[in-house]
């Protein structure tokens, strides 16, 4: 509780420039991370019509962890993160609950911004083609899909897994702690189907810019909105609010 309530005072205590500037920083990792499972995961068809159990584990394994291994080893900012380590600090006296409001919004605007360059990057570049390229597709098909309800709580499992992976890499003291947190956790939420904002931000658009039929209202009201308050349960109350109900007062 303690490192977790430390780092989140000192994120929400970040100058606005820079929680911005690392936020973004934060949303293009997460998006290179999303891109790689695309390019690996995603482009192995034959594998997820044999094996879909497998393919799910290798498009959880290959991508996202990476992303949120860079985002926690170079101190980038994640809205999902930030949830909980800046929501313990709120819940330990140690922050606003204004100045933790402050730094969710600084952190959500910023990894889009990120999340949207590493699209723009891909569609110029011209780097997700055939087999990846149709699986962007019918990712951002399903996901924007989703009605409110599922979306919803798909967000609250999975930011109570990539928190946890968050809340351990605090207190892991050394690069391979810090992995093991991720590799732990983010496999898991992907296999299982949950559903991450920041992750979505990349996801969606990245299948739109390839060919997608998905508009921007399904984008931001259809996913982003239910994913993200499902977000915000998950890390807020069964991460940070567990551990500061049983570790905390």
């Amino acid at each position: 509780m303690l490192a977790a309530t430390t780092a989140g005072a000192a994120k929400a205590a970040s100058p606005t420039v820079k929680a911005l500037l690392l936020a973004v920083a934060g949303g293009a990792y997460i998006a290179l991370g999303g891109l790689l499972a695309l390019s690996v995961g995603g482009a192995c068809p034959g594998l997820a019509a044999a094996h879909p159990g497998l393919a799910k584990l290798l498009f959880g394994v290959v991508g996202l962890p990476a992303g949120l291994t860079l985002v926690i080893v170079m101190g980038a900012e994640l809205f999902t993160g930030n949830v909980a380590v800046v929501g313990a600090a709120a819940l330990a006296g140690r922050v606003t609950w204004s100045t933790a409001a402050r730094s969710w919004a600084l952190a959500y605007a910023g990894n889009f911004i990120g999340s949207l360059a590493v699209v723009a990057l891909v569609a110029a570049a011209g780097t997700l083609t055939g087999p990846a390229a149709a699986s962007a597709m019918a990712v951002a098909g399903v996901k924007a899909g989703l009605s409110f309800w599922p979306a919803f709580w798909r967000g609250v499992g999975c930011n109570w897994l990539v928190c946890l992976a968050v809340w351990m890499a605090a207190g892991a003291r050394d690069f391979g702690g810090k992995v093991g947190a991720t590799l732990v956790t983010v496999p898991a939420f992907v296999a299982m189907g949950f559903e991450h904002s920041v992750a979505n931000m990349f996801f969606i658009p990245m299948g739109m810019a390839v060919g997608a039929p998905v508009g921007v209202r399904a984008l931001l009201l259809g996913n982003l909105l239910p994913v993200t308050l499902g977000n915000i349960v998950g890390g807020l109350v069964l991460v940070a609010g567990l551990a500061w109900a049983a570790h905390g007062r």
